[in-house]
């Protein structure tokens, strides 16, 4: 598919393409869970503080990072609709021309499918005016078709698990530099 023949395509680029990115300071994010249920219902609510918390540990396909401690994802840029349960995220990549910010995306997508609930529905795009090819990007991420062929793709969905690994914000890892590497070779 596209979106596969895209994202080999980006792994290719053997060099990092932004070798000295900006850090942010990382926080830990008090939630207060009163009141969290949903209107009429015995189930909790999600809320954007929670979305962001299975997000901020994905590590960076490109380097031993997590997209918090680079920015790629941050707590304004979460957006929850419970009563719709709809749950939308955009992310900001490092540099204009991130070759990486479709596999980014890829990974939000499937962590969010992981970790909530079957009822909502997710949309992941990139932060307006941050990338170069912000438009090209964010039609790929919505298209469920391309999505779901470029997680039958072993190799892929492998590169995609481990940025996911040690995703949960409680547990502090840091990431393999493998990680790059594999992305390069696909």
């Amino acid at each position: 598919s596209q979106l596969c023949a895209a994202l080999a395509a980006a792994a290719m680029a053997a060099d990092k393409q932004n070798a000295n990115p900006e850090l942010r300071t990382v926080t830990l994010h008090a939630r207060d869970d009163a009141d969290r249920k949903e209107a009429g219902s015995d189930r909790d609510a999600i809320d954007s503080a929670e979305v962001y918390g299975h997000l901020r540990g994905i590590n960076d396909p490109e380097h031993p990072l997590t997209l918090e401690q680079l920015g790629v994802v941050q707590p304004d840029l979460v957006g929850v609709d419970s009563l719709h349960h709809e749950v939308r995220v955009q992310f900001t990549p490092t540099i204009p021309h991130c070759s990486m910010a479709t596999l980014i995306g890829l990974c939000i997508k499937v962590k969010l499918a992981r970790s909530l609930p079957r009822r909502y529905r997710t949309s992941v795009s990139i932060t307006p005016g941050s990338h170069a090819s912000e438009a090209a990007i964010n039609k790929q991420l919505a298209d469920k078709e391309r999505v779901a062929a470029a997680m039958e793709n072993a190799h892929l969905l492998d590169v995609v698990d481990r940025c996911l690994d040690g995703a949960d914000p409680r547990v502090d890892v840091q990431p393999s530099m493998a990680i790059a590497s594999e992305a390069a070779e696909w």
